[in-house]
């Protein structure tokens, strides 16, 4: 995604479109994204929870509050450019209706990584919403969450629709999301904390993105801000960086055939 197909008008016409199709059915998905947050607190905030000890001095609700948050910009973003995508690419022919336009393929690419990246911030903002009405947010830092959900949604935009260019069939992300989302759900510090997993595993969650996006979160939310999280930070905007690069590459060769 370079600079020039990132301002590009047509780009943002592409997440137009998109935003104009969520809003006309954006009665139906509010609702879930509500619920879910709510019912996963009851769960393992006042269910599980009440069986743990604080942690670092937070309540078990306390500590799995911001990373809830990250999972949900993370699942959004991943559905939106892996299922999504497929079908308004494969099923729909969006795509080639876009591009019988003067619309360049960098130009639907980017303006679907700025979709995600968007029902990221959807997303990850309603939870925020939820643990703030929980009384789980400490800090008026928690605001800078709202910046960070886009940046951890063209993180997850990017590297989904990565996959996607590379997918055979829609079946294929049944193991995107069983052998990549999945584990990063559990083993990214959103419910216990990462010295508890042996070396080898805390150097591997090390280097995914939802590990960084939580501590970020958590940091905010709790107001426990540190010079050793521009390192988070920098992280994520590397493979970020890296990614929007690499899905620009994949989903050229998909789409000019």
């Amino acid at each position: 995604m370079t600079s020039q197909s990132l301002l590009s008008l047509s780009a943002w016409r592409v997440w137009q479109r998109n935003w104009d199709v969520f809003m006309r059915l954006w009665r139906v998905e509010l609702w879930p994204g509500f619920l879910e947050p709510v019912i996963i607190l009851l769960a393992m905030g006042f269910g599980l929870g009440a069986f743990v000890q604080p942690i670092s001095g937070q309540s078990y609700l306390q500590f799995i509050a911001p990373g809830l948050v990250a999972s949900s910009a993370m699942f959004s973003a991943s559905f939106e450019c892996t299922y999504g995508s497929y079908i308004r690419m494969s099923f729909q022919k969006t795509y080639d209706a876009i591009l019988a336009t003067p619309v360049m393929v960098e130009d639907v690419v980017t303006g679907e990584v700025l979709w995600g990246a968007t029902r990221a911030l959807f997303s990850g903002g309603v939870v925020l919403v939820v643990i703030t009405a929980f009384g789980l947010v400490q800090s008026p830092a928690a605001l800078l969450v709202l910046a960070l959900l886009f940046l951890q949604g063209l993180a997850f935009s990017s590297l989904s629709l990565f996959f996607t260019g590379l997918a055979p069939s829609i079946y294929t992300f049944n193991y995107y999301f069983t052998l990549f989302i999945t584990p990063l759900f559990f083993f990214s510090g959103i419910f216990f904390p990462l010295e508890q997993l042996p070396a080898v595993f805390q150097t591997i969650s090390w280097f995914t993105p939802l590990t960084h996006a939580v501590n970020l979160y958590r940091a905010l939310v709790l107001g426990q801000v540190f010079w050793d999280l521009a390192w988070d930070l920098a992280w994520l905007l590397m493979f970020t960086g890296i990614f929007v690069v690499l899905c620009q590459v994949v989903m050229r060769r998909r789409l000019i055939v």
